[in-house]
């Protein structure tokens, strides 16, 4: 093997290392009202910084995630930017912005290109298909806001699916509901690397997660 077929096969080896959690939501068919619920979720302009953005905690907060992501996303203005678009959509979902911090390091490593072996798209993973059902032709799913806003959406759907747990709904997100690997990897981000008040790594792997909405503070 060529010099050059060798470092494409080690890239390749590689970029499969680093999706190997990446996500597979299967289409499943929606009510009207669901579809219509979730299509306009994704389609509602979208604020640069909601207005709780500027409080001292919200703003602590983001400068310690920003300490903590440096190394994946050196270029501290799009960093500030990703961060305030989890930290937005997360909330406007519904969810703790720590917990998709989490599930993004699992599904992505952060790639903003990054695309599974199941053509999953972006930081996020999100299917193609869901651009077809529940949004429109122009949506760049490698699109910053558009990819994260499609994530916090399918996300919630599922967990309102499964009336909260939190388990089955990454299992569902992810494509492998039953099976213990992607939620506990996604537990294990979100509390060793991504909580807030804590140093990284501070926390038992195996702890039991809540699996309600986001605490105050953050």
């Amino acid at each position: 093997m060529s010099k050059r077929g060798l470092k494409h096969l080690i890239w390749v080896v590689a970029f499969l290392a680093g999706t190997a959690h990446a996500g597979a939501q299967k289409y499943e068919p929606l009510s009207a009202s669901v579809k219509s619920q979730m299509s306009k979720a994704v389609a509602d302009a979208a604020v640069r910084q909601a207005a709780f953005a500027e409080s001292p905690q919200v703003q602590a907060w983001l400068a310690e995630m920003s300490r903590r992501l440096a190394k994946r996303i050196p270029d501290q203005e799009y960093r500030e930017d990703f961060l305030n678009t989890v930290h937005y959509e997360s909330f406007r979902a519904g969810l703790d912005p720590e917990l998709v911090l989490g599930l993004i390091e699992v599904e992505s490593a952060f790639r903003k290109y990054a695309v599974s072996t199941a053509s999953a798209r972006g930081y996020m993973q999100v299917m193609p298909f869901w651009v077809d059902v529940i949004g429109t032709p122009d949506h760049n799913l490698f699109h910053l806001r558009t990819n994260l806003r499609y994530g916090v959406t399918i996300l919630r759907h599922y967990l309102d699916i499964e009336r909260g747990d939190l388990y089955r709904a990454l299992g569902r997100y992810n494509g492998s509901l039953g099976r213990p690997e992607y939620p506990s990897a996604v537990y294990a981000a979100w509390r060793n690397k991504w909580t807030y008040g804590l140093p990284p790594g501070s926390l038992n792997k195996n702890r039991q997660v809540e699996t309600s909405g986001p605490r105050k503070g953050t």
